[in-house]
């Protein structure tokens, strides 16, 4: 492992969980490569995920979603619940087409997600910005998948579900469920960004969400944002 680049006095712990041997000895070499991270350990199954991620202090946790025994999905949820884990960060592996369970993983408190071919720049990058503390949203395949997930066949508003909050903090839910981060939102209402942070932290609070992810989930089921039709 390499020095950290200057001004960063601080490596990365990551933690690869996948049951396929190649995948995690590829995603290792890639973290490797990086001056700012370290591979710390390697689970192949959620269960071992979870202990490892205690044992070695991980920061990070790369977690595929379909592993035997524990899958990805119980494993985010007792890393989230678990007092002495409160600092790990789950990023969440998906196909993407075929695996919709990320909606429970977003649910059971994972970081954000990442599809498999995502490129290894991209993946280095998610992994800094949930290890500094942010969520990993993108405005087009986070907001697209979890729509899909959650067509019923038709949103069912939940008004009420909302009740909590005023018509500003709807408007910059709105935006936070089509994947705008905090600099964005602020552009798009002339606000500025510490106001638009602050919006979206007393819209955490009001409605009990841990997360941007969660956000994104509750502003579909409530119906406030509803999914194109033109969305595949």
């Amino acid at each position: 492992m390499t020095t950290p680049p200057d001004g960063q006095d601080r490596v990365i712990r990551v933690l690869l969980a996948d049951d396929q041997t190649l995948v995690r000895a590829a995603f290792a070499m890639l973290v490797e490569s990086a001056p700012d991270m370290a591979v710390v350990g390697q689970a192949g199954n959620g269960r071992e995920a979870v202990e490892l991620a205690r044992t070695e202090r991980a920061d990070v946790v790369v977690m595929d979603i379909r592993m035997p025994g524990t899958d990805g999905i119980e494993a985010t949820r007792m890393i989230a619940s678990t007092e002495d884990l409160a600092g790990v960060k789950v990023l969440v592996l998906t196909t993407y087409d075929t695996d919709e369970n990320i909606v429970e993983a977003l649910r059971s408190g994972a970081a954000g997600f990442l599809v498999k071919d995502t490129r290894p720049a991209e993946l280095l990058a998610a992994i800094r910005t949930v290890a500094g503390g942010e969520c990993l949203l993108s405005p087009g395949p986070t907001a697209r998948l979890i729509a899909r997930v959650l067509r019923a066949p038709s949103p069912v508003p939940a008004p009420a579900a909302l009740a909590p909050l005023s018509a500003r903090e709807r408007e910059v839910l709105t935006l936070v469920a089509r994947g705008l981060n905090n600099t964005e939102i602020a552009d798009a209402l002339a606000l500025s960004p510490l106001t638009a942070k602050t919006h979206v932290s007393r819209i955490m609070g009001k409605l009990g969400a841990r997360d941007r992810p969660q956000l994104v989930i509750a502003a579909y089921e409530s119906g406030l944002v509803v999914p194109a039709t033109h969305e595949a």
